[in-house]
């Protein structure tokens, strides 16, 4: 990998769109962080073994790693957005023993310090080449999507009331494309979805074998489903949909 610029107009393009997206998603997620006294910080999330601890620290520790790659596109510096996947692992454990107060602070401050980073990228520095800590390539412009997802998803795995009917349309139909784009990638069931409650109608398929399970629902529930924040949702037919494995 070069790591040279790549079209400046079509990555800023892709970043600013996505900014929207993400601005919302951490006033949601910061928000409902806010709301939790102590106690609540020690309940389950929809995350297997995560309390909201775990989880609130996961997020602030997202928003240090992308900043770690928004250097890397400011200043031409490779600089990966973790040590080792030990040092992600140690810091998320290391957060769920902090206190919410602590906790509430670290995520603020973090996803502040991203912002401005994000802010300050010219069209010539979104264009710039990063590498995930999954090992993908991508150009800056795609960072503000990488956090838009993070703490939009992650509002949801809470546990405290905000469901994907919280986000913009725009932004569920790209998080549902991705989630199949990702499902086709694997063996899954067939599936056709269609969003009852967009003013054109729109359909995603999972291309799995046999006749595809036919599911109507509104795109929240459909994203829901998808992302496997949801089990199942009832099909044309009255059945329930096909569990789906991991989307991620």
């Amino acid at each position: 990998m070069s790591g040279a610029p790549g079209d400046p107009a079509h990555a800023a393009h892709a970043a600013h769109a996505a900014l929207h997206w993400t601005r919302i998603g951490t006033a949601r997620f910061l928000d409902t962080c806010a709301a939790f006294d102590e106690a609540a910080f020690d309940a389950r999330t929809a995350l297997p073994g995560w309390t909201r601890r775990h989880l609130v620290a996961h997020v602030a520790a997202n928003a240090d790693a992308l900043g770690n790659l928004v250097r890397w596109a400011a200043t031409g510096e490779p600089t990966p957005m973790y040590a080792s996947a030990d040092e992600r692992r140690a810091g998320i454990e290391r957060g769920a023993t902090m206190t919410g107060a602590e906790l509430t602070a670290w995520a603020t401050r973090s996803a502040a310090t991203l912002a401005a980073g994000l802010d300050a990228l010219t069209a010539r520095q979104w264009a710039h080449d990063v590498v995930t800590a999954q090992g993908r390539v991508l150009p800056a412009g795609e960072i503000p999507w990488l956090r838009a997802r993070e703490v939009c998803v992650h509002a949801v795995d809470l546990a405290a009331g905000v469901g994907f009917a919280a986000f913009p349309a725009d932004f569920l139909e790209r998080l549902a494309a991705e989630a199949v784009d990702r499902h086709d990638a694997r063996t899954t069931p067939a599936v056709a979805l269609t969003a009852t409650d967009l003013d054109a109608a729109r359909t995603w398929r999972l291309a799995g074998p046999g006749e595809p399970a036919a599911i109507r629902a509104p795109l929240a529930d459909i994203t829901a489903y998808l992302t496997g924040r949801v089990a199942t949702l009832p099909t044309a037919s009255g059945a329930p949909a096909p569990e789906l494995p991991a989307w991620l």
